[in-house]
């Protein structure tokens, strides 16, 4: 990457991982206290953020048809503003209905900040040349459960869950909000395009179907894991310390696989890093199925690392396949699927968590794998937008 790219990559690398941290890696930590002290089920939690989900995957198509227009300054923004809303309301919630209140500000903020809205501005300032300043972003946010986690953890011991959520909110004021704004770009001309602008079409074809397939599948997995990888770890017989120790090795994983990515396999077609992937949550779990608890720290690395490359083919996938143009309005298409699938996938596998014990592996090393099917039917060539 460029000298000119390296202060744009610095910043959004450091606000995405802000808005992981905070957001999406929220309740892996703090759902049990906040549920204890609400006298509440964990469940009302996790059903609380899969409603964010879903909300911020209706908003995607909506917002990367914004980013098209007038850049990611102004919509990246605007994520920290609601984010920090969110995590306020949270932390103030002494009922359901707040709580509800709040998850639905911080799924508006994951529309507007998470990885598909940092993608849409990237590609927007880069076009087609988007694939290694998206790497570089990811290469950093990578860290966001290892960074996140703990500290959300040492929050609860020492100040609490309202007090934590309360940091975190400074965090986007103080932090996120300033690079957003200062370090992105304006785009020249975006209001007269945005005044002039008329709604592309964009046809649902085959690609698009089965690279939508493929996303929703490959994140269900994630979500869920990203929700309950300490007790799915435990189920298989993995102490605590074993488990939250493997849980923060996914981190490292997913940036050493994106370091690889970029240095090996950026020299070919996204969809070959995508398909191997695949491969690496399947892996793990027979890993782990063999060896039990014990190699709680292998299946980590492998799942992150199939991970950490996913995170980065959601991005450069559809680039490299369709093209710069419309692409932040595109990428908000082929990923509204992904996100419901990840909003559904905290508390349907909460649910089979309770039945299957450390048998739901096979539910989720069965979805990795049907994703891996979808992208082996896609052709490696670039297909022309319409």
């Amino acid at each position: 990457m460029s000298a000119r790219q390296l202060p744009i990559i610095l910043a959004l690398g450091t606000t995405q991982t802000l808005a992981w941290a905070s957001s999406y890696y929220l309740p892996a930590v703090l759902a049990d206290p906040i549920a204890r002290d609400l006298g509440i089920a964990p469940n009302w939690i996790f059903a609380a953020f899969s409603a964010s989900l879903v909300l911020s995957a209706l908003l995607g198509p909506r917002i990367g048809r914004q980013i098209d227009l007038v850049g990611g300054r102004s919509v990246l923004s605007i994520s920290n503003l609601t984010l920090a809303a969110g995590l306020v309301l949270l932390g103030l919630t002494q009922s359901i209905p707040l709580l509800l209140l709040a998850w639905l500000f911080l799924g508006i903020g994951m529309g507007y900040g998470l990885y598909d809205a940092a993608f849409g501005a990237l590609g927007r300032i880069y076009g087609e040349a988007a694939r290694r300043p998206i790497t570089g972003i990811t290469l950093m946010a990578g860290f966001a459960s290892t960074v996140g986690w703990p500290l959300s953890a040492w929050g609860l011991e020492t100040i609490g869950w309202r007090d934590t959520c309360f940091a975190w909110a400074a965090a986007h004021l103080l932090i996120g909000l300033p690079l957003n704004w200062l370090m992105l770009p304006p785009v020249p001309g975006a209001k007269a395009a945005a005044a002039n602008a008329v709604k592309p079409h964009i046809p649902i074809d085959r690609p698009m179907i089965l690279l939508a397939f493929a996303f929703a599948t490959a994140w269900t997995v994630t979500g869920a894991m990203a929700a309950h990888f300490p007790r799915i770890l435990e189920a298989a017989g993995a102490t605590p310390v074993q488990a939250i120790a493997a849980g923060a090795l996914i981190g490292p994983a997913q940036v050493g696989a994106r370091v690889i990515e970029a240095w090996l396999l950026s020299r070919y077609h996204p969809l070959l890093s995508t398909e191997l992937a695949c491969l690496g949550h399947p892996i793990g779990a027979a890993i782990v199925a063999i060896a039990g608890g014990g190699a709680a720290s292998v299946f980590a690395l492998c799942h992150g690392a199939g991970n950490g490359i996913l995170t980065i083919s959601r991005g450069t996938l559809p680039l490299a396949i369709f093209g710069a143009q419309n692409y932040a309005y595109r990428l908000g298409i082929i990923g509204a699927p992904a996100r419901m699938a990840q909003a559904a996938a905290p508390l349907l596998f909460g649910l089979l968590l309770d039945h299957m014990g450390s048998g739901i592996l096979i539910v989720s090393s069965a979805l990795s794998l049907a994703a891996l099917g979808a992208l082996l039917l896609l052709r490696q060539k670039r297909v022309s937008p319409q």
